[in-house]
């Protein structure tokens, strides 16, 4: 038999971690000493304890690894769970792989910082528009909560045109207003139409107002390296005696659905005099 101390140096784990597991019952010693207290293990017990690390590291908690290794589930139950967690750590991953993809957006955006010059702004009127439209609700502006709010409307949106026997007449567009519960945003998968609402469509027809001022530029790339373009906007309309109204509004020139690094974008930001 071996020492608590020796069998933690084997199965690489801490004396603390040992006990704990003893004192919630997940792996007992063999054997304890009646007058030092001290815990004995055996060299089988190892299995267990590897067994117990592996699960714990696949996420399961101490409850549910002890529920397992006691065998108190059915091969059915325990391949639910596995399948339960493997999709757990396959969105964690999609997650995290977003989140990088965001942070390489952003250190590309620092990069580009003072490349493109402010005269590339043009500050025009939007004329009115009526479009087809599809809505969503992303969970905040940033473009991680943006795009899969946005992007599976553009496809639906085409198909249900095409199901109405209608065109579109101009390119697709995107714009956002704040929904009513904090920083979720309401997102508008857009296309210009010239035909009247109609009821027997499942998507919607509406007017765009025009806009007397807005301050535009040319975005190229994939809308998740906005930031850059965004900047440049921003200092515009600062040095140029304006204030921003409300969010910007998107005009795909190109819409690469399945090359976004080749999408043309205009940005068009709605501005009052400051």
């Amino acid at each position: 038999m071996f020492t608590i101390g020796d069998f933690a140096r084997l199965g690489r784990v801490s004396v603390r971690m040992l006990r704990h597991y003893d004192s919630i019952g997940l792996l007992r010693p063999v054997a304890v000493d009646a007058r030092s207290g001290y815990r004995y293990y055996t060299a089988d017990q190892l299995r267990r304890l590897n067994r117990v690390i592996a699960l714990k590291d696949l996420g399961f908690t101490l409850a549910q690894v002890q529920t397992v290794l006691d065998d108190a589930l059915d091969v059915e139950e325990l391949r639910g769970m596995l399948r339960l967690r493997r999709a757990q750590l396959e969105a964690q991953v999609a997650a995290d792989t977003a989140r990088l993809a965001s942070i390489e957006a952003r250190l590309r955006a620092i990069e580009s910082e003072g490349q493109m010059a402010t005269h590339d702004v043009v500050l025009k009127e939007l004329p009115p528009l009526r479009v087809a439209e599809l809505t969503g609700v992303a969970a905040s502006y940033e473009p991680a909560d943006i795009g899969p709010a946005i992007q599976p409307l553009y496809p639906e949106l085409f198909r249900r045109l095409t199901s109405a026997d209608t065109s579109p007449t101009g390119p697709t567009l995107a714009y956002y207003e704040p929904a009513d519960d904090g920083e979720k945003i309401v997102v508008h998968a857009a296309l210009e139409v010239a035909v009247s609402p109609d009821r027997a469509w499942d998507l919607a027809v509406v007017d765009l107002p025009a806009v007397p001022a807005a301050a535009t530029v040319i975005h190229r790339g994939p809308m998740d390296e906005v930031a850059g373009t965004l900047q440049l906007l921003a200092r515009w309309i600062e040095e140029n005696g304006w204030r921003a109204d409300g969010f910007p509004r998107e005009l795909y020139v190109e819409y690469c659905a399945d090359d976004p690094a080749a999408g043309v974008t205009e940005l068009q930001q709605p501005v009052t005099r400051a």
